[in-house]
């Protein structure tokens, strides 16, 4: 222990629920088919009262643990409350899942508290406050804690130092990160395994520091601790991206040669494809057929994606076709891929085609398959059609997500049916279906640019009491829209409140507010704005450089937008 006490010194410190079916026809009514109660079944029993029996679980948790951060907070709050104190592992539990879904501040807040009771905490609940600490860019306070762990005659775990390694690679300080790997291997106090290894690759490949990443591999390959497929599919990525695909495939071969190849070649042309290399990637695709590995279906869909990405159509179709030929048959993914290709180049005839033709080959359009091409038709104005199909969508007996009514209620609002999309959006909260903060914000940015700001500021104002966590985004959308209709001390107090409820404003933010002093010509207030926006960190983007452009145009300049030009463009 003392040998691992003495190795932290060595590195530096610095500061959507099924409720029910909707159904759009193409008249523009709404009809509501079926739904469940919201209120689940009256006649279940209540759930146990942890205070009478301290070691109960409550119910809702007693299966799956937790479902979101609202639930691990309720669940952790009950066992707090409970004396004695249940075990440990419970707590660990409901902490860890909060710290799951990125809530690292909230994890840590109830950390505090854990200690503060006294609640005797291990190495676990430990691990996964040192593991918030370094997500936040806080690994200085996760070395503390190790530091902690001392103390209390603790011995640290491999998923311990995993966790501070992956902390150091998150705040960029890798060759750090190396050289307490290089300690720990070399006083051999802890035995690294292939998730350790795996973090130390992860944080080499990141750097450009492939070769050494490769050296590593090597003397894995040498030891006890094995390379996984995950392992040699980081370095095999990171050597295509460094431009380095020989020696990828020769990587790759060895694999093979060692039993491990998995599909890794497919993982190959994926990286390729996804880079929008996708001659590159059909490259590769040529090399494994030419060494007796047939492609699979997810070989070619990963190659159709990547042309598909590049809007080339024409050469998607052409694998397509190849693949068929060769005797692999297309799945869902492969419609759903070249669908969605010929959505976004507005060819909605050809994606209308390949819907049509998915029965034909006994294949189901799913959920994702009817909301692309749903984008489809309303993005090319067909929103008669787009309803039809939402009608067969149901009809066919596919459930729609809450994905899919914001695509109506987007696609309605872009087409002018602001009134419908209102419709829509009221039979929706009628029947307790799922309506989240997209949903809202969709209909708040329609509403501003339709200069119906009363009710875009209901609607706005309305989220906090239906329980939806506001989000940066939605801000910007109804900063934007009083900007946009003159309204500048409501954006202002809008811009102040985000701050004052924890929303801090992002460079979006700053640009947006600052075009609208801008245009209104409050020159001297969009001067403090920026001067602040740029003490935050961030810079004008290029629409905020285009009408600071057109205002150097402007005849009979004032001293303030002189000010304004000179900041913003001091080289001219």
């Amino acid at each position: 222990m003392a040998k691992i006490g003495a190795l932290i010194r060595g590195v530096k410190s610095e500061n959507h629920t099924k409720k029910g079916t909707l159904l759009l026809f193409p008249t523009g009514s709404f009809r509501y088919v079926h739904t469940h109660s919201k209120s689940g079944n009256p006649s279940s029993p209540p759930p146990e009262t942890t205070r009478e029996n301290p070691q109960i679980v409550p119910r809702k948790h007693q299966n799956s643990g937790p479902s979101d951060v609202q639930d691990a907070e309720e669940f952790l709050n009950q066992m707090i409350q409970m004396r004695p104190f249940p075990p440990i592992f419970q707590i660990n539990k409901a902490l860890g899942s909060i710290a799951k879904l990125g809530n690292y501040f909230t994890a840590l807040s109830h950390f505090d508290k854990l200690q503060f009771l006294g609640v005797q905490v291990d190495l676990y609940t430990l691990n996964i406050a040192t593991n918030c600490y370094c997500h936040l860019n806080r690994s200085d306070f996760g070395f503390s804690l190790l530091g902690g762990l001392f103390k209390r005659g603790c011995t640290p775990s491999v998923v311990t130092f995993s966790t501070l390694i992956n902390g150091l690679i998150i705040e960029d300080r890798t060759a750090e990160a190396a050289e307490l790997f290089k300690k720990l291997v070399r006083t051999r106090d802890i035995e690294p395994n292939v998730i350790m290894y795996g973090t130390i690759i992860n944080g080499l490949c990141k750097t450009g520091n492939t070769i050494i990443a490769v050296r590593l591999l090597r003397m894995m390959e040498k030891g006890n601790c094995k390379p996984d497929t995950v392992v040699y599919s980081m370095i095999i990525d990171s050597l295509c991206k460094d431009g380095m695909v020989d020696d990828a495939v020769r990587l790759l071969l060895e694999m093979k040669d060692r039993g491990i190849l998995a599909d890794i070649f497919t993982m190959l042309v994926d990286a390729h494809s996804k880079e929008g290399k996708a001659k590159e990637a059909e490259k590769v695709l040529d090399v494994m057929i030419g060494r007796g590995v047939d492609p699979n279906v997810v070989t070619y869909n990963s190659l159709m994606d990547g042309y598909c990405l590049q809007g080339h159509m024409d050469e998607a179709m052409r694998v397509f076709n190849k693949m068929v030929e060769r005797g692999v048959q297309p799945d869902i993914v492969s419609y759903n891929i070249l669908i969605n290709g010929y959505c976004k180049k507005r060819k909605i005839d050809e994606a209308m085609q390949l819907f049509r033709e998915m029965p034909q080959r006994g294949l189901k359009p799913t959920v994702e398959t009817f909301n692309t091409v749903l984008q489809g038709l309303f993005r090319v104005g067909r929103c008669a059609a787009a309803h039809r199909l939402f009608d067969e969508m149901q009809a066919a007996g596919i459930i729609p997500c809450t994905l899919t009514f914001g695509i109506l209620l987007d696609g309605l609002c872009k087409n002018g049916n602001i009134a419908l999309a209102l419709s829509l959006f009221k039979t929706m909260e009628r029947n307790g279906l799922d309506i989240d903060v997209v949903n809202y914000s969709i209909l708040v940015d329609a509403l501003c640019k339709a200069k119906k700001l009363d009710h875009a500021r209901d609607l706005f104002n309305k989220l906090s009491s239906q329980g939806l966590h506001l989000d940066v985004r939605t801000y910007n959308i109804m900063i934007g829209g009083f900007c946009y209709n003159g309204l500048l001390n409501e954006a202002k107090e809008v811009f102040v409140e985000m701050e004052r409820k924890g929303y801090f404003p992002d460079g979006c933010t700053y640009n947006v507010i600052i075009r609208g002093f801008l245009a209104w010509k409050k020159y001297s207030e969009a001067l403090v704005l920026h001067k602040e926006m740029v003490a935050k960190g961030f810079s004008a983007d290029a629409s905020t450089v285009s009408s600071i452009v057109n205002l150097k145009s402007t005849k009979g300049q004032d001293p303030a937008l002189q000010e304004v030009i000179k900041w913003f463009m001091p080289n001219d």
